[in-house]
C-alpha cells in the first residue's frame, strides 16, 4: 500500500445509540488500511474496545479521542474525503482521490449524527459509494477498498498475539507463533 498516512475521523458520538457503531467504523478503518481513527472525546468506551482488538490482532494501527472533531478538518495537511450518501459517485472521483493520496496524506470523514453543512464546505471531496440510504461503516469498507485498490485485503499484522485461520467452515484462532 501507499506510504501516505489514511486517517478515519468519526464525526460525532451519541453515547448508548453510538457504541457499537462507533466501534465498527474503527474496526472496520483498522480491518481495511487506514494507519489510525479519531473518535469523539465520549466514545471512550470504543476507542477501548479498538485499542484492545488492535493489541491482540495487530498493528500497526492507532485510535485517539477529539475534543473538536471540525479542527482536524480544518487543519488537516492533505485531501479531506467526506463520505456521504449525497455526495459524487465513488467511481467518479476514485482514480483523482488514489492520485491525490500518492502524494499526501488522506483524511475520511464518516459522520454521526446529520452533518452541518459546514463539513460538506470543508471537505475536498464529498463522495457517495452509493446515493440511497446505507450504513456509514458500509460506505467506508466500500471507500477503502476503492482507495487501495484491494491491496489492504492482502495486508501483513504485526505485533499480533493471535490470528485467524481462514477456513472454508468453521472459526479457529491461534496465537501467533513467535518465531514466525
Amino acid at each position: 500500500m501507499n506510504g501516505q498516512e489514511v486517517a478515519v475521523l468519526r464525526l460525532g458520538h451519541r453515547p448508548g445509540r453510538d457504541n457499537r457503531m462507533t466501534t465498527h467504523v474503527g474496526l472496520t478503518a483498522r480491518a481495511l488500511g487506514a494507519d489510525r481513527v479519531v473518535l469523539a472525546s465520549d466514545a471512550r468506551t470504543s476507542l477501548e474496545t479498538i485499542s484492545d482488538i488492535t493489541d491482540r490482532f495487530g498493528g500497526p494501527f492507532s485510535v485517539e479521542l477529539a475534543d473538536d472533531p471540525k479542527r482536524i478538518i480544518r487543519e488537516f495537511p492533505g485531501v479531506v474525503v467526506h463520505l456521504t450518501m449525497y455526495g459524487l459517485p465513488v467511481q467518479n472521483v476514485e482514480d483523482e482521490i488514489r492520485a491525490a493520496h500518492a502524494d499526501g496524506p488522506v483524511l475520511v470523514v464518516v459522520g454521526a449524527e446529520k452533518v452541518s453543512f459546514d463539513v460538506y464546505e470543508a471537505a475536498d471531496y464529498n463522495v457517495g459509494v452509493t446515493n440511497q440510504p446505507h450504513s456509514e461503516v458500509a460506505g467506508l469498507a466500500v471507500f477503502l477498498d476503492r482507495l487501495f485498490d484491494g491491496r489492504e485485503l492482502d495486508r501483513e499484522w504485526t505485533d499480533a498475539d493471535r490470528r485467524v485461520v481462514p477456513m472454508a467452515t468453521g472459526k479457529k484462532v491461534v496465537p501467533v507463533d513467535p518465531e514466525e
